[in-house]
């Protein structure tokens, strides 16, 4: 009996970090969501001959920059390729930080360990890059659609005009880890193993 009452509870636990897990996949969800939202445009599909940008040429795009999303912000820094977020949705507020690595592949890749109020997962998420006489396009991977990031004479609503020199992540980041870390978890104060996620890797 007593076997069978440790391992219901074995299960149980099991059961709870799973969802927790689930919980917090949703919030990384919503935030690649934000990552993608950009407008329609008649020039979706990128041309055959535009070729792959170089780590050089993304990395001078990104390089210090603050990704600006309608409900949080992601920096780039410069100096140790540090990133670090911010997001708010309907599960709540979350908070990142980790690394931004390049590839010779056309990719910018954003890898952080994600911070709920109930759990924590790593996450990589990672945006591949052509262009084709100045005007560059922007696809998420592995199952994104291509869109004009960068017009070659950018226009208001390109996705890169949410890229800003202003720092709107450091002053705001120790706010939301506090709201996460002190408000009470709503099924258990145990923190998941750490996940992986959508790994495409990347080199400095």
């Amino acid at each position: 009996m007593t076997q069978k009452v440790a391992l219901d509870r074995k299960q149980g636990w099991i059961a709870r970090q799973a969802m927790l897990v689930r919980r917090l996949a949703l919030g990384i969800m919503t935030v690649a969501i934000l990552l993608c939202q950009s407008p329609a445009s008649a020039e979706d599909v990128v041309p055959e001959n535009a070729r792959l940008m170089t780590a050089a040429e993304v990395y001078m795009i990104f390089r210090g920059k603050t990704w600006k999303w309608e409900k949080g912000a992601g920096r780039m820094q410069d100096q140790g390729r540090v990133f670090k977020a911010w997001a708010q949705s309907e599960t709540g507020m979350t908070w990142a930080e980790g690394r931004w690595t390049l590839n010779d592949h056309g990719q910018l890749c954003l890898k952080a360990v994600w911070h709920s109020q109930e759990a924590a997962a790593r996450d990589t998420t990672c945006f591949s890059h052509r262009i084709l006489d100045n005007t560059i396009y922007q696809k998420r991977e592995p199952a994104g659609d291509w869109y004009v990031f960068k017009h070659a004479k950018p226009l208001a609503d390109d996705e890169f005009k949410r890229l800003v020199d202003q720092d709107l992540v450091g002053a705001k980041l120790p706010l939301v880890q506090r709201l996460v870390t002190t408000q009470p978890k709503s099924e258990t104060d145990a923190v998941p193993p750490q996940t992986e996620a959508n790994e495409l890797g990347g080199m400095q």
